[in-house]
């Protein structure tokens, strides 16, 4: 027994000193060997030297470029490409070649004559910017545009947010009858609902002057009392679409996040501005954005209400005005310099919005 156990011990000893003397040397033994397998203590184990090649199956080698795996991703990388074409011939075919041609008219001088054929068409350059810029009257019509659409935006998004959180407050039958009347007041076109708005509130049989006891007060006389008339119509026309997105945000809340705001004894507005308002931020800002372009390029509401912009223009938006310009004094070069004007108003508009978005770390 003692023979045997004095004969390990010397093994033993014996192979500690050989793996040794191997580590002192710079030599590394084969994985399975019995010489490698008694790490020296208190040294780790020596790796390969930089610029050697590492020795075993186990080191693996970084992918050459242009290997098959670079090719496969290069290949794959016009597949959504190709999924997206047919969306972008017919968005090319329906948007992009009329915003070219737009753009193009704005630089010739294209009245009735040209379209005519009495006339050639002439090019004219920045000729129509500079007539339009010299313009007192585009300058009124462009500040009353941003004040009026501005109203119209935030009392959308105010209507819109406060009976999407109305919903989630109210039992089943009152919801449904909510989302119906939304829908029903979304789906009506815009010239049907401008005549419903103005028997409303006409002079001789509206039943709202008779509600208010104002007599045959006219609401499309004055400026300020046209532009108000309009902007109810809008947004009465404009709120579903919030409403129904903001809605649809909040259902995706988790319910214990307003559970605990609850208990903590925050109020409606404050659960609203602290909790809600922080998560549905990027539905927020798309039904912003949204609501931005649709109610700076209003045309339907103002032309039909106001009878084609007031008495004597006095509630024109861009739009309304360049429909008088270009078809109603024929000069469609003019109308179409306006056109390219809002274009790039909204382009910069949203790109500033998105911008400020990015720089406080948003997401969308």
């Amino acid at each position: 027994m003692n023979d045997r156990t004095e004969s390990g011990s010397a093994d033993l000893a014996g192979t500690d000193s050989a793996g040794a003397v191997r580590e002192l040397a710079g030599v590394r033994s084969a994985p399975g060997s019995l010489a490698g397998s008694a790490p020296v203590v208190g040294r780790p184990p020596a790796g390969p030297k930089s610029g050697e090649a590492g020795v075993g199956p186990s080191r693996r080698r970084a992918p050459r470029r242009g290997g098959p795996g670079r090719s496969a991703l290069r290949s794959g990388g016009w597949t959504p490409w190709l999924y997206l074409a047919p969306a972008l011939v017919v968005l090319g075919g329906l948007l992009v070649y009329p915003i070219y041609q737009l753009g193009l008219i704005s630089f010739f001088e294209y009245t009735q004559a040209q379209v005519s054929g009495g006339e050639p068409t002439t090019f004219q350059g920045f000729g129509n910017y500079a007539e339009l810029f010299g313009d007192p009257q585009f300058w009124q019509v462009l500040l009353a545009t941003v004040l009026f659409a501005a109203a119209c935006v935030v009392s959308t998004l105010a209507v819109g947010c406060a009976l999407a959180v109305l919903l989630t407050r109210v039992r089943a039958v009152p919801r449904l009858a909510l989302m119906l009347a939304a829908l029903g007041a979304w789906a009506t076109p815009a010239v049907t609902g401008s005549t419903v708005w103005l028997f409303l509130f006409d002079p001789d049989f509206g039943p709202v002057n008779r509600m208010l006891g104002l007599g045959d007060h006219s609401w499309t006389y004055g400026r300020l009392s046209a532009f108000f008339l309009v902007l109810l119509e809008v947004v009465w026309c404009s709120f579903p679409f919030v409403m129904v997105t903001v809605y649809a945000g909040i259902r995706a809340v988790p319910g214990e996040v307003l559970e605990a705001a609850s208990l903590d004894g925050a109020s409606q507005w404050r659960i609203w501005r602290s909790v809600l308002a922080p998560m549905l931020r990027p539905i927020l800002v798309v039904v912003t954005i949204q609501s931005v372009i649709w109610d700076f390029k209003v045309f339907t509401q103002i032309y039909v209400m106001t009878n084609g912009g007031g008495i004597a223009g006095q509630n024109l938006v861009l739009n309304v005005y360049a429909y008088q310009q270009a078809f109603a004094s024929s000069q469609y070069g003019l109308g179409s310099a306006i056109g390219v004007v809002m274009l790039l108003i909204l382009l910069a508009v949203t790109l500033v919005y998105l911008r400020l978005l990015h720089r406080q770390g948003e997401e969308l």
